[in-house]
């Protein structure tokens, strides 16, 4: 997060809601930072001097200070594990929503089931987990 915030501020000024959807953007829809992310680093990286704010309409924009100029210069210009996530994006997402329907269902799972259901259930996660593993081994 740190890293991100940096590299976009070295380009311009940002609200934190302008961060956040920068970040979502770059990464190709990959990653989208809560403000509960965003704001204790934004917090974080004022406390350390490395940028400063400014209320503009009701809203604070960040920039960077000399010192976090430097600090962004002496950091890779974006993240590398976002680069070339732009194709990923729809494909993350709908990962994403298949992890949440596989929660739903496992939630249920421990609401309904019987104590050997859900025995069953933890097995086939631990399963499963180690197949997606398995996934990302294969070259």
């Amino acid at each position: 997060m740190r890293l991100a915030v940096l590299s976009l501020l070295a380009e311009r000024s940002m609200h934190g809601y302008q961060i956040i959807h920068e970040i979502e953007q770059r990464s190709g829809g990959a990653w989208k930072p809560s403000p509960g992310s965003v704001y204790p680093t934004l917090q974080l990286l004022a406390d350390e001097g490395l940028i400063h704010s400014e209320t503009d309409g009701g809203r604070k924009t960040y920039s960077l200070t000399e010192e976090g100029r430097e600090a962004a210069a002496a950091s890779e210009e974006w993240p590398p594990q976002w680069e070339g996530t732009e194709h990923r994006g729809p494909a993350v997402r709908a990962l994403s929503k298949t992890g949440m329907d596989l929660a739903q269902a496992l939630a249920q799972v421990g609401r309904s089931g019987t104590p050997e259901q859900i025995r069953q259930a933890e097995q086939e996660i631990d399963q499963v987990r180690r197949r997606l593993y398995a996934i990302l081994a294969q070259d």
